[in-house]
């Protein structure tokens, strides 16, 4: 017998503890937001589920092209500091949680195939804000001017802008179009957890997908699966491997592998909302202020390199000395 579960009992009520009030519910609520559909699973939307799960499975990478793992602690901390940039931007411009998943995509996939030389981190944000701007072009309808894209620590001009991201364009073959965990939710909450309390559970997976999109690289994780961990830790955190399982049978084109998977990335949803559950105390009883400023207004290309082959191993380096104030590079 499944057991309720209130949001008393929730471990997960503000992954982002440390935003006022007003700023979660912009960043969650599903009133601006047009992608969601609360209606009943359709017929022809499970058709185009099925679709999208089945494509998946023919554009899915495998571990060696899409690992980050050997690029060092340094990048792990540069990316995660990318991924709050994206997410605070996305606010800032109203985008869709889609848009600021897909850019996320195009990130990780352009370290399955490229480098960025150790420490450049003005070349890591550059990055970010091409992806970003890439797939508000794919995802909104309308788009702020590059110019608009503000970063505090450094200052792009368009036309570098406009540089990263035909390198990013070229580097993923132009291959740029993409589903996101986003595309599911309607559908796995109705599958798993039929029409009762549909916008709140809607809220608490959309909070764990963009909490979980810090600690993974998401190229190496099918959004399908994410979903569906996401829906249903949101509505239980308490599920064992065999209620995952019995629920997951509802998805006709998975077989154990996949339901194996989605077990694997809903253990990983309990431990991060358990970790920033007990974070949220340590948070609200300090204040954390940070601030940094440098600029940098062209594109080294000497920084980024092709990866051939194998994924070239660079040196191990402590990653503290870079999750500081960032170092300018010369001109």
């Amino acid at each position: 017998m499944e057991m309720e579960m209130d949001d008393s009992e929730n471990p997960w009520p503000s992954l982002l503890c440390e935003e006022e009030d007003s700023c979660l519910t912009e960043q969650y609520s599903f009133k601006s937001d047009g992608n969601f559909d609360f209606c009943s699973v359709s017929e022809s939307e499970s058709e185009y589920v099925e679709m999208l799960i089945e494509k998946e499975t023919i554009f899915e990478p495998n571990s060696d092209e899409s690992s980050l793992g050997s690029d060092g602690i340094w990048l792990k901390c540069a990316r995660r500091d990318a991924v709050k940039w994206i997410l605070h931007t996305r606010v800032l411009f109203g985008f869709h949680f889609h848009t600021a998943y897909l850019s996320l995509i195009y990130f990780d996939r352009f370290f399955s195939r490229r480098s960025i030389d150790n420490g450049k981190l003005w070349a890591i944000r550059l990055l970010s804000v091409a992806c970003l701007s890439l797939a508000a072009k794919m995802e909104e309808c309308q788009v702020p001017a590059l110019s608009e894209y503000h970063v505090d620590e450094y200052n792009f001009e368009g036309n570098v802008i406009q540089r990263m991201e035909l390198i990013v364009l070229n580097t993923l073959e132009w291959k740029i179009s993409c589903a996101t965990p986003f595309a599911y939710l309607n559908y796995f909450a109705t599958k798993f957890c039929g029409e009762s309390s549909r916008i709140d559970l809607m809220n608490r997976a959309v909070e764990l997908i963009l909490a979980l999109m810090e600690e993974i690289n998401v190229v190496e994780h099918r959004p399908s699966i994410i979903a569906a961990a996401a829906v249903l830790a949101a509505h239980d955190y308490r599920l064992t491997e065999k209620v995952i399982e019995i629920k997951t049978n509802a998805i006709p084109s998975w077989g154990p592998l996949e339901k194996e998977h989605t077990f694997s990335c809903y253990s990983m949803l309990q431990e991060i909302g358990m970790s920033k559950s007990k974070a949220s105390k340590l948070i609200n009883s300090s204040s954390l202020l940070s601030s940094r400023s440098s600029s940098v207004d062209i594109l080294d290309h000497s920084t980024i390199t092709s990866r051939v082959g194998n994924k070239r191993r660079l040196a191990h380096i402590s990653g503290d000395q870079y999750c500081s104030k960032p170092k300018i590079p010369k001109l």
